[in-house]
């Protein structure tokens, strides 16, 4: 079979992400891949992986994206995909009106992934109206039924996002070259219990929750320090600011560090001795809160959302009810005075992702 999957940009992201896996699982099982979209830097790794990209400009949210609807509905009569699979509400929007001007008996299947709560009005119903739709969570699911009371709850199909167990082994420590590294740019970090905070520099995320924590607690446990790891967007840098200035004005400047945007997520998450979820609004998934488990360290977060779908299965004891901070300060004041152990995960497998995906393209063409 032959599957083209559209989105906006391949960048970095999970959506991004989920993308590329399914093109890499389509190809090892003998199928033929393209994918849509108006480039970045994952084009490169796609195109290494055997799949083949057709470049578009598919991400604007704007009128001027329509005139990419024949240029679409021609890549489409080109290539004569048996399915196509839309991750995304611009890219799904040019297609539902591409696939219009095709013959019917000429359409190629149509299957639509849900990766976001997206706000609740026409603009985004296009995501649920396909031939299967796919949600990444039961929250998804859930925020399907609620709102879309138009696609039939038989055509919605929850797919868990799902990662390599082999990259993220249980028990995964740091090299000494990546620990000295680390130590030398981070001396501060030395011989302390590390709590981190992983995720983009956005007001969504969570820090305030973390700064107040680290106020409460560094009398009690001057061994405490808290790392912030993610990048800020260029428009995000006035809220990195306004956050340093807090920090510094409630003099725990030393005890909190923003280590930027890094590719070795792995490293981090393992060297830390709690990862934090504390985002002020639900996640879809939730996948660096996974990441960290399969290496073996806890995660504590908001019983919401995904990240409540992850822990509820694999690390109960880190749920913590929303926005109850005396609770949280309890649970990290427990990690802190005893060493909490995470059992092995066993489920939540990229394969599983690939092989459910595949199944429902299979059904689909039966």
């Amino acid at each position: 079979m032959k599957v083209m999957q559209l989105l906006p940009e391949l960048n970095s992201g999970g959506v991004e992400r989920g993308t590329l896996e399914i093109a890499k699982a389509l190809i090892a099982d003998g199928h033929e891949s393209l994918v849509v979209s108006n480039g970045g830097r994952l084009v490169n790794q796609l195109e290494i992986e055997g799949s083949t990209h057709l470049t578009l400009a598919i991400h604007k949210k704007a009128l001027s994206s329509l005139w990419q609807i024949r240029p679409l509905r021609k890549l489409i009569q080109q290539h004569r995909p048996d399915i196509v699979h839309v991750r995304s509400r611009v890219p799904a929007w040019l297609t539902h009106f591409a696939l219009k001007g095709i013959p019917a008996n000429q359409r190629p299947h149509l299957i639509s992934t849900v990766h976001g709560f997206y706000s609740v009005n026409r603009y985004s119903q296009i995501m649920t109206q396909a031939e299967k739709v796919i949600a990444v969570s039961d929250s998804v699911v859930q925020y399907i039924k609620d709102h879309y009371k138009n696609c039939p709850a038989e055509d919605i199909v929850r797919i868990y996002r799902g990662i390599d167990p082999q990259a993220f082994p249980h028990g995964y420590q740091p090299s000494a070259e990546w620990l000295n590294q680390t130590i030398k740019d981070f001396p501060e970090l030395e011989n302390k219990f590390v709590l981190c905070l992983p995720g983009r520099i956005t007001r969504l995320k969570g820090h305030e929750s973390l700064i107040a924590l680290i106020q409460q607690l560094h009398q009690q446990y001057p061994q405490l320090h808290a790392v912030v790891v993610g990048g800020a967007d260029p428009k995000k840098v006035a809220y990195l600011q306004e956050m340093q200035n807090a920090i510094q004005a409630k003099g725990l400047t030393d005890r909190i560090t923003f280590v930027g945007h890094r590719s070795d997520i792995r490293e981090w998450l393992a060297f830390s001795d709690v990862v934090l979820s504390l985002s002020n609004q639900a996640e879809t998934f939730g996948r660096t809160a996974l990441e960290a488990l399969s290496v073996g360290t806890p995660v504590i977060g908001w019983n919401r959302g995904g990240v409540a779908e992850i822990l509820s299965q694999l690390y109960p004891q880190g749920l913590i009810d929303v926005d109850n901070q005396t609770a949280l300060l309890k649970a990290i004041q427990k990690h802190i005075d005893k060493p909490q152990q995470v059992q092995p995960v066993n489920i939540f497998s990229l394969k599983e992702m690939c092989d459910q995906t595949l199944d429902v393209y299979k059904q689909i063409l039966k």
